[in-house]
């Protein structure tokens, strides 16, 4: 089966190749390009992605104007066909702001921009995402930000708890994240919103040394549900 992967390219995107070359590197197939003003996805599409980077300046919040572009209608209505959705850092934060998951991400609260390697804990093994993984594995994943904040009240991240919705926590919170959390899934499993870079850590085993390997398996993940589906 031909896996067919779009990855959105907004104004001020510094990931979205990082996104393409992860997902034809483990996939065998090139990463379909599309550019944020577009009105339609292509057709067929099995996954779609939104990279991390400063879109549009970050001006007004962090994802807000990009929350605003002509393809985040075709995004949503995508994902409520129920086609795995993954936003990383900046595509995180445009996840919230297009209202597809819960919360929002605010200034870390050291207000410093973080670049380093994270401890991250998987939490849930229900999506499409995290199927692959065991319940409390230990990761080794890059992030790079400063609105990584994760904030929503207190009866939200009671119901994300308690619906299995976080995806991973933090075991070195480097940005003050509300009960430590790195990543967020929708209502059903097929979004998912995080704040670490698991394409910058699909290194071979052979060359630990260029980032890591352990952000593989979550896109092997989503193309082993597709296959088993």
């Amino acid at each position: 089966m031909a896996f067919r992967a779009a990855v959105i390219t907004f104004p001020g995107s510094n990931c979205d190749r990082d996104m393409a070359v992860a997902l034809e590197a483990l996939s065998g197939e090139p990463a379909i390009r599309v550019w944020h003003g577009d009105a339609d996805l292509p057709d067929g599409l099995d996954f779609i992605a939104l990279p991390g980077g400063f879109s549009y300046g970050d001006y007004l919040r962090s994802g807000a104007m990009a929350a605003k572009s002509p393809i985040l209608r075709a995004v949503v209505a995508a994902a409520g066909r129920g086609v795995p959705v993954l936003g990383v850092c900046n595509g995180f934060q445009v996840l919230t702001e297009s209202g597809l998951l819960p919360g929002a991400l605010m200034r870390n609260a050291a207000q410093n921009f973080v670049c380093k390697t994270s401890e991250l804990e998987v939490t849930s093994t229900a999506s499409p995402f995290t199927r692959g993984f065991e319940a409390g594995q230990r990761l080794r994943i890059p992030v790079a930000h400063h609105d990584g904040n994760y904030f929503a009240d207190d009866a939200t991240l009671d119901a994300l708890e308690g619906d299995g919705r976080i995806a991973f926590r933090y075991l070195d919170n480097p940005n003050g994240s509300r009960r430590d959390i790195a990543g967020v899934l929708s209502e059903n499993g097929r979004v998912l919103g995080m704040m670490p870079h698991p394409e910058r850590a699909i290194a071979p085993a052979a060359h630990p040394s260029m980032g890591g390997d352990d952000g593989r398996k979550l896109f092997e993940n989503v193309i082993e549900s597709l296959v088993a589906a």
